[in-house]
């Protein structure tokens, strides 16, 4: 089963996202609250999928990306956020992000995007 961590500063979006997988069969999933935190559990566990909130503070999702991208260049890494603005989502697919999923979302285009690239 893959590994799967859940960046988010607001810990109902994390509860809310863990949930939504758990419920389609993702079971072995951590969480981080920001992007310091995250980078120190990528580097510790390394997930084969990470979904990442790109507002956040001490270091945001753009800025964690490219560190964990650096860190490994294969990460898996999907960015979410409120913020549907263009130049985020070019910055970030740019930056390594493989999607871009704007909130607030179905759960089904977590699922959707979550099983598609752990299939692949």
């Amino acid at each position: 089963m893959a590994k799967i961590m859940v960046v988010d500063d607001a810990a109902f979006m994390r509860m809310m996202v863990k949930d939504t997988l758990s419920k389609g069969g993702y079971t072995d999933v951590c969480e981080a609250g920001d992007g310091v935190e995250a980078l120190q559990m990528y580097k510790d566990i390394k997930p084969e999928l990470v979904l990442m909130d790109i507002t956040m503070p001490n270091m945001d999702g753009l800025e964690c990306l490219k560190a964990i991208k650096a860190h490994d260049a294969g990460a898996t890494v999907v960015m979410c956020s409120a913020m549907g603005q263009e130049t985020m989502v070019i910055e970030a697919i740019k930056s390594g992000a493989k999607d871009f999923i704007v909130k607030p979302f179905k759960p089904t285009r977590i699922l959707d995007t979550v099983s598609k690239i752990l299939d692949q």
